[in-house]
Order: structure tokens, then sequence, then C-alpha cells
């Protein structure tokens, strides 16, 4: 296949999966009362609201944006976060913890099983019943782990925020079924039929800005279970012997940052990003350590509340 006969079926391809999104957020927008889109900073969440801002353009977003903030966030995200949403007029509704904050619930002294249930289960959990939210977007794809790839696209919640696999509804010929009763909700995922690759060439062919972490850079970095993990601020607790050293690393996939691993890369632009995806054979989420820390750990999570 030539090459602009290859770019021109990407471009299709991806025409396809725009306005499958689109229309996504445009029925839930009309069905809900009151959604809310989940804003994580990374470049699926970047994908995400591009695509918000083109389905009700001109008019600004009809929902509001809400980080659920660990505070364990690499500061490149927290700066990023702040500059874009304030540029561009975006209401960014910002929800912790704080009891768990008080009780100094951290992801070095209690696991990153305790510490993911309270700063981001039970915080989003808590968010959501506090604005009385009954639809919220994710990001989410169903190519990045195995549990994301039973999910709906129109994924049920009970009063208690959880999901059950068997409950979920069918959703054939992309109809979807929003009936709520009272205190349920729905979690909504316009971008479940794109792949990594997918979110990568949209990027570039949308010239969507995303957090600089994504690129490869010389970063203070200390080996750990097989894993590069910055060292991004003062908190960061060395074990005996560990000296952090300069490796130049980027990172797949973004979250906190002690349970967050970099890869060894040298992309310093979409394109080579690209480019590197074609030749990689590892899964994007090698690097979320909290994937890995229980079996089936990210099923039992979702099934908590978790996003």
């Amino acid at each position: 296949m030539s090459q602009a006969l290859s770019a021109a079926v990407r471009h299709s391809h991806l025409s396809v999966l725009e306005a499958e999104s689109i229309h996504i957020l445009r029925e839930t927008a009309a069905e809900f009362a009151n959604p809310v889109m989940l804003y994580s900073i990374g470049k699926d969440s970047q994908v995400l609201l591009h695509l918000a801002r083109k389905a009700f353009h001109p008019a600004p977003l009809p929902f509001p944006l809400l980080h659920v903030d660990t505070t364990w966030k690499f500061r490149e995200m927290y700066a990023f976060r702040d500059s874009f949403t304030a540029r561009h007029g975006i209401k960014l509704l910002v929800h912790q913890n704080k009891k768990a904050l008080a009780e100094g619930i951290n992801p070095f002294d209690h696991g990153s099983q305790k510490y993911t249930h309270a700063m981001k289960t039970q915080s989003l959990l808590e968010a959501l019943a506090l604005h009385g939210f009954d639809a919220a977007f994710g990001g989410a794809r169903r190519d990045e782990e195995k549990s994301r790839a039973k999910e709906r696209v129109y994924s049920f919640r009970d009063r208690h925020g959880q999901w059950e696999p068997r409950k979920q509804r069918p959703e054939l010929w992309s109809l979807y079924n929003g009936r709520i009763d009272a205190g349920e909700s729905m979690r909504v995922f316009p971008l479940s039929n794109w792949t990594e690759l997918d979110v990568w060439h949209y990027i570039l062919k949308e010239n969507i800005p995303v957090v600089p972490l994504y690129f490869a850079a010389e970063r203070p970095v200390v080996s750990r279970n097989g894993q590069w993990i910055m060292v991004d601020d003062e908190r960061m607790r060395l074990r005996p012997g560990e000296q952090p050293v300069q490796k130049r690393v980027r990172f797949r996939t973004l979250g906190c940052y002690p349970l967050s691993g970099a890869v060894e890369s040298s992309a310093t632009s979409v394109e080579d990003i690209i480019t590197e995806m074609t030749e990689s054979r590892v899964s994007e989420r090698q690097g979320r350590l909290i994937d890995h820390d229980e079996e089936g750990s990210m099923e039992l999570k979702k099934r908590e509340g978790y996003f």
C-alpha cells in the first residue's frame, strides 16, 4: 500500500471513530440531567476533551470537568491542567478525599491497594454524590486492559456506584439504554473502540497538546521492581541503597508518580512515538503498578466503583 493510500485509509478510520465519539457525547448530554467529564490530564482525557469541544462548538461545554486529585500527580500534570483549562475557559472541579488526606494515606505507607481505594475510588464516589452527577464521561478504551474490554459504552452503576458485569445492558446496533432510577448513574466511554495507536494518530492529525511527560527527556529515576520510577518531588522515599540516576525516559501512561513506571525511549515528537509504538510488543499499562497489585486487580477495583 502506498504512503498516500495508507494515510487516506488512516484518516478515514479516524473520521469514523471521531463521528462515533461525538454522537455518544451529544446523546449523553441530551439524555442525562447532570453529566460531568472526568479529567485525568492524560492523553486520552485530552482527546476526549477535544472531541467534546468539537461536538458542542461554538457553544461552551454543557458540563464541567472533574479531576479526582490524589495530590500525588506529577508536577507537570498539575501545571498543564491549570494552564490548559484557564486558557480555554473550561470549568474545572477538583475533588480530594479530605478524610483520607487527614489520615495521611499515601502510596508509601499504605500500599497501592488501600491508597487507590481511598484516594481514587472513594474520592470519585464522593464527588459524584456531592454534585449529583447522573452520568460521567471517561476516556477508558477497551484495548487497555482485559476488564475494560468487558465494558459497554454506557456502563451502568447501581446506587452505590458499583459495577456488576452481568447486569450490563446490550448495545445492539449502537443503541444505548440510558434509563436509570434515582441514585443510579452511568459511566460513559466515548473512546471505547479506539486503540492507543488511534489516539496518537488523532493527536497528530488534530495537533492536540499533551503533557510533556509523554516525550523522552533526561529525568531522575530509580529502578524499583523492574520499573523506572521518577523522583518528582521531595516526598519520594528512597530505599536503602537507592540513588536516583538520569535516564532518557518517557511515560506511555500517567498516574500518581510513585506508581507510574517510565520507559527508556528516544521519542521526542508524536511522530517518534507512533514509530516507537509500531515496533513495541509491550502493553501500554505495564508501567501502572495499580493494575498488578493483586489477581484480577482492575476488575475488582471497578466493581467497587473505580473508573
